[in-house]
């Protein structure tokens, strides 16, 4: 079944032209949405510019996702130039790039040893933390704490790691925060510059629910398994969180295929779903509102994990 998988995804990704325009369109909708929402920021009421802020931010990210590998174009510079200003401000989008390569090696995933992006802590690392840390961390693996102070805890954790990076000697990263820091500067110099909107309420009302949003796609997209084959889940999501995540909540198929782009993945899922949810051992949901529902308050798992060494 893989292999039939495995064929049809090369040949959906062979079908069209390489610069994919339906990409590039979408680039250009978000930035002039970006732009006019940010131009009328001092008319509009903040109640309509959050959910419209955080959400351009948030689908920003997720064409950020689609240049790490390797879209629109068959170029790196220029998939990279395209999605430069960081919206987000808080990643590199080379140190993203890299780790988020690292985080495909499906054999590694979820492992808190080896998978970058994994939510898990290692046994080691657990018999270190005392009591208030493991209540924290687990309280962090519940929808509404990981929606509203998720981002605090996923910027901490990686500035304090890229600081005592610095502080070990490593300067590797050092060229990947200068371009950093000049796209951020692009993003200010429109949202501060020219629009007049206030740094505490572009935090507020874009940056940061732009990555909680974020967070709600990769609040349980992987699980510990002894197969890696059944660690990524599907989540049927509706059209709006689909567009917002470019449909990465199909997220076993974009772990089988991460090289299809993001407009050919829902005909690929239907023609293979009973194929992808018998691999996967039925890891599905059929929208985000489950998701919330079943685990607002209450953590979806244990924060050790079971199999790491």
């Amino acid at each position: 079944m893989l292999a039939n998988l495995t064929t049809d995804a090369r040949a959906a990704s062979a079908a069209g032209a390489r610069i994919e325009w339906p990409t590039l369109a979408l680039l250009a909708t978000v930035y002039l949405l970006f732009g006019g929402l940010t131009w009328w920021h001092a008319v509009l009421p903040w109640w309509l510019i959050l959910p419209l802020g955080g959400y351009l931010v948030c689908l920003h990210g997720s064409l950020q996702h689609e240049a790490v590998h390797g879209h629109p174009t068959p170029w790196p510079l220029v998939n990279e130039a395209l999605v430069f200003p960081s919206l987000w401000l808080w990643m590199s989008f080379r140190i993203y790039r890299d780790s988020h390569l690292v985080h495909h090696n499906n054999e590694m995933l979820t492992d808190p040893n080896d998978d970058p992006e994994s939510y898990y802590v290692s046994p080691q690392a657990w018999a270190r933390m005392g009591r208030l840390r493991r209540s924290f961390l687990l309280a962090n693996n519940s929808f509404l704490v990981r929606l509203t102070v998720g981002p605090l805890v996923a910027v901490w954790a990686h500035w304090s790691e890229e600081i005592r990076r610095l502080c070990r000697g490593d300067r590797s990263h050092l060229k990947s925060w200068g371009l950093h820091l000049i796209g951020c500067l692009i993003a200010l110099y429109w949202v501060i510059g020219v629009c007049r909107v206030p740094l505490g309420e572009y935090l507020l009302l874009y940056a940061y629910p732009g990555l909680a949003l974020t967070l709600i796609r990769s609040f349980l997209e992987h699980q510990a398994r002894p197969e890696a084959k059944e660690r990524s889940v599907i989540v049927e999501a509706g059209p709006v969180m689909s567009l917002m995540f470019l449909n990465n909540n199909l997220h076993a198929l974009h772990h089988a295929h991460p090289g299809v782009a993001w407009y050919r993945l829902p005909a690929l899922y239907r023609a293979r779903r009973d194929e992808l949810l018998a691999l996967n051992s039925g890891y599905r949901y059929g929208g985000y509102l489950e998701i919330a529902g079943r685990y607002l308050v209450r953590p979806k798992e244990p924060v050790l994990h079971p199999y790491s060494t």
